[in-house]
Protein backbone atom coordinates (compact mmCIF):
# COMPACT_ATOMS: atom_id res chain seq x y z
CA UNK A 1 0.00 0.00 0.00
CA UNK A 2 1.42 3.40 -0.95
CA UNK A 3 2.14 6.03 1.69
CA UNK A 4 -0.32 8.89 1.89
CA UNK A 5 0.87 12.32 0.88
CA UNK A 6 0.88 15.40 3.11
CA UNK A 7 -2.05 16.71 1.08
CA UNK A 8 -4.07 13.53 1.66
CA UNK A 9 -3.20 13.62 5.35
CA UNK A 10 -4.47 17.19 5.63
CA UNK A 11 -7.71 16.37 3.80
CA UNK A 12 -8.29 13.40 6.09
CA UNK A 13 -7.50 15.43 9.19
CA UNK A 14 -9.73 18.29 8.05
CA UNK A 15 -12.68 15.95 7.48
CA UNK A 16 -12.21 14.36 10.91
CA UNK A 17 -11.93 17.71 12.69
CA UNK A 18 -14.87 19.25 10.80
CA UNK A 19 -17.16 16.37 11.76
CA UNK A 20 -16.14 16.66 15.42
CA UNK A 21 -15.71 20.41 15.94
CA UNK A 22 -17.45 21.99 12.97
CA UNK A 23 -15.98 24.08 10.17
CA UNK A 24 -15.85 27.46 11.89
CA UNK A 25 -14.31 26.07 15.09
CA UNK A 26 -11.52 24.31 13.18
CA UNK A 27 -8.52 26.45 12.29
CA UNK A 28 -5.87 25.77 9.69
CA UNK A 29 -3.41 25.40 12.58
CA UNK A 30 -5.62 22.64 14.01
CA UNK A 31 -5.50 20.77 10.69
CA UNK A 32 -1.73 21.15 10.37
CA UNK A 33 -1.19 19.89 13.92
CA UNK A 34 -3.59 16.96 13.53
CA UNK A 35 -2.00 15.92 10.23
CA UNK A 36 1.55 16.40 11.50
CA UNK A 37 2.26 18.54 8.42
CA UNK A 38 4.90 21.27 8.08
CA UNK A 39 3.52 24.72 8.92
CA UNK A 40 3.98 26.27 5.49
CA UNK A 41 2.57 23.31 3.61
CA UNK A 42 -1.12 24.09 3.82
CA UNK A 43 -0.98 27.08 1.47
CA UNK A 44 1.28 25.12 -0.85
CA UNK A 45 -1.39 22.42 -1.23
CA UNK A 46 -4.43 24.69 -0.76
CA UNK A 47 -3.50 28.10 -2.17
CA UNK A 48 -7.07 29.42 -1.71
CA UNK A 49 -6.82 28.69 1.99
CA UNK A 50 -9.57 27.37 4.21
CA UNK A 51 -12.44 27.62 1.70
CA UNK A 52 -10.54 25.33 -0.67
CA UNK A 53 -9.66 22.93 2.16
CA UNK A 54 -13.29 22.75 3.31
CA UNK A 55 -14.50 22.14 -0.24
CA UNK A 56 -11.97 19.42 -1.03
CA UNK A 57 -12.29 17.70 2.35
CA UNK A 58 -16.08 17.63 1.94
CA UNK A 59 -15.85 16.35 -1.61
CA UNK A 60 -13.31 13.68 -0.63
CA UNK A 61 -15.36 12.53 2.37
CA UNK A 62 -18.53 12.47 0.26
CA UNK A 63 -16.86 10.38 -2.42
CA UNK A 64 -15.47 7.94 0.15
CA UNK A 65 -18.88 7.50 1.74
CA UNK A 66 -20.40 7.11 -1.73
CA UNK A 67 -17.93 4.36 -2.56
CA UNK A 68 -18.76 2.55 0.67
CA UNK A 69 -22.49 2.80 -0.08
CA UNK A 70 -22.00 1.50 -3.63
CA UNK A 71 -19.83 -1.41 -2.49
CA UNK A 72 -22.27 -2.30 0.29
CA UNK A 73 -25.29 -2.21 -2.00
CA UNK A 74 -23.56 -4.39 -4.60
CA UNK A 75 -22.48 -6.96 -2.04
CA UNK A 76 -25.18 -6.91 0.64
CA UNK A 77 -28.25 -5.09 -0.71
CA UNK A 78 -30.10 -2.04 0.62
CA UNK A 79 -31.24 -3.13 4.09
CA UNK A 80 -27.91 -4.55 5.22
CA UNK A 81 -26.07 -1.56 3.76
CA UNK A 82 -28.23 0.96 5.60
CA UNK A 83 -27.88 -1.10 8.77
CA UNK A 84 -24.09 -0.98 8.33
CA UNK A 85 -24.07 2.80 7.69
CA UNK A 86 -26.08 3.48 10.84
CA UNK A 87 -23.95 1.01 12.79
CA UNK A 88 -20.81 2.80 11.63
CA UNK A 89 -22.15 6.18 12.72
CA UNK A 90 -23.20 4.67 16.06
CA UNK A 91 -19.68 3.32 16.63
CA UNK A 92 -18.14 6.70 15.72
CA UNK A 93 -20.40 8.56 18.12
CA UNK A 94 -19.65 6.23 20.99
CA UNK A 95 -15.89 6.15 20.36
CA UNK A 96 -15.60 9.95 20.20
CA UNK A 97 -17.82 10.82 23.14
CA UNK A 98 -20.67 11.91 20.84
CA UNK A 99 -18.64 14.50 18.94
CA UNK A 100 -18.24 12.84 15.52
CA UNK A 101 -21.06 13.15 13.02
CA UNK A 102 -21.37 12.96 9.27
CA UNK A 103 -18.22 14.28 7.53
CA UNK A 104 -20.29 16.04 4.84
CA UNK A 105 -22.90 17.75 7.02
CA UNK A 106 -20.60 20.46 8.48
CA UNK A 107 -20.25 22.08 5.06
CA UNK A 108 -24.03 22.02 4.68
CA UNK A 109 -24.51 23.68 8.09
CA UNK A 110 -21.67 26.19 7.85
CA UNK A 111 -21.11 26.57 4.13
CA UNK A 112 -22.01 30.26 3.89
CA UNK A 113 -18.32 31.20 3.89
CA UNK A 114 -17.52 28.59 1.27
CA UNK A 115 -20.23 28.24 -1.40
CA UNK A 116 -18.14 25.63 -3.19
CA UNK A 117 -18.08 23.49 -0.03
CA UNK A 118 -21.83 23.88 0.33
CA UNK A 119 -22.23 22.74 -3.27
CA UNK A 120 -19.92 19.77 -2.62
CA UNK A 121 -22.10 18.72 0.32
CA UNK A 122 -25.24 18.96 -1.81
CA UNK A 123 -23.64 16.94 -4.60
CA UNK A 124 -22.56 14.26 -2.11
CA UNK A 125 -26.05 13.87 -0.68
CA UNK A 126 -27.52 13.74 -4.20
CA UNK A 127 -25.01 11.08 -5.23
CA UNK A 128 -25.84 8.92 -2.21
CA UNK A 129 -29.56 9.29 -2.95
CA UNK A 130 -29.03 8.35 -6.59
CA UNK A 131 -27.04 5.26 -5.66
CA UNK A 132 -29.56 4.00 -3.10
CA UNK A 133 -32.51 4.80 -5.38
CA UNK A 134 -30.90 2.91 -8.27
CA UNK A 135 -30.40 -0.14 -6.06
CA UNK A 136 -34.04 -0.08 -4.96
CA UNK A 137 -35.25 0.39 -8.54
CA UNK A 138 -33.14 -2.58 -9.66
CA UNK A 139 -35.00 -4.64 -7.05
CA UNK A 140 -38.40 -3.85 -8.55
CA UNK A 141 -39.56 -0.62 -6.92
CA UNK A 142 -40.87 2.18 -9.11
CA UNK A 143 -38.52 5.11 -9.73
CA UNK A 144 -40.71 7.43 -7.68
CA UNK A 145 -40.86 5.04 -4.72
CA UNK A 146 -37.14 4.32 -4.96
CA UNK A 147 -36.29 8.01 -4.93
CA UNK A 148 -38.64 8.69 -2.02
CA UNK A 149 -37.22 5.90 0.11
CA UNK A 150 -33.63 6.90 -0.69
CA UNK A 151 -34.28 10.51 0.33
CA UNK A 152 -36.09 9.38 3.47
CA UNK A 153 -33.25 7.03 4.44
CA UNK A 154 -30.55 9.69 4.17
CA UNK A 155 -32.70 12.35 5.83
CA UNK A 156 -33.54 9.96 8.66
CA UNK A 157 -30.02 8.92 9.57
CA UNK A 158 -28.62 12.44 9.13
CA UNK A 159 -31.33 13.81 11.42
CA UNK A 160 -30.83 11.01 13.91
CA UNK A 161 -27.11 11.85 14.06
CA UNK A 162 -27.90 15.42 15.10
CA UNK A 163 -30.32 14.22 17.78
CA UNK A 164 -27.87 11.58 19.00
CA UNK A 165 -25.09 14.16 19.39
CA UNK A 166 -27.38 16.53 21.29
CA UNK A 167 -28.80 13.83 23.54
CA UNK A 168 -25.47 12.01 23.92
CA UNK A 169 -27.31 8.78 23.23
CA UNK A 170 -27.72 6.45 20.26
CA UNK A 171 -31.43 5.94 20.94
CA UNK A 172 -32.47 8.10 17.97
CA UNK A 173 -30.19 6.11 15.64
CA UNK A 174 -31.46 2.84 17.07
CA UNK A 175 -35.08 3.83 16.45
CA UNK A 176 -34.37 5.14 12.96
CA UNK A 177 -32.57 1.91 12.09
CA UNK A 178 -35.54 -0.19 13.21
CA UNK A 179 -38.08 1.91 11.31
CA UNK A 180 -35.98 2.25 8.15
CA UNK A 181 -35.30 -1.45 7.92
CA UNK A 182 -39.00 -2.14 8.45
CA UNK A 183 -40.03 0.27 5.67
CA UNK A 184 -37.42 -1.07 3.26
CA UNK A 185 -38.26 -4.70 3.95
CA UNK A 186 -41.96 -3.97 3.44
CA UNK A 187 -41.36 -2.06 0.19
CA UNK A 188 -39.00 -4.70 -1.20
CA UNK A 189 -41.36 -7.48 -0.16
CA UNK A 190 -44.23 -5.72 -1.94
CA UNK A 191 -42.07 -5.29 -5.04
CA UNK A 192 -41.17 -8.98 -5.02
CA UNK A 193 -44.86 -9.74 -4.78
CA UNK A 194 -45.64 -7.62 -7.84
CA UNK A 195 -46.91 -4.46 -6.10
CA UNK A 196 -43.90 -2.11 -6.17
CA UNK A 197 -45.82 1.03 -5.16
CA UNK A 198 -47.57 -0.31 -2.08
Amino acid sequence: MSRSTAREDMLRSAAMLFREKGVEATSLADVIEHAGAPRGSIYHHFPRGKPQLVEEATRTAGALMGSMISAGLAKNGPTDTLRAIIGGFRDQLESTGYTAGCPVAPAAFEGSNSPAALAAAGESFTSWEDTIAASLWQRGLSQQRSRGLATMAISAFEGALIIAKAQRSTVALDRVETELIGWLDAALGAAAGGNADS
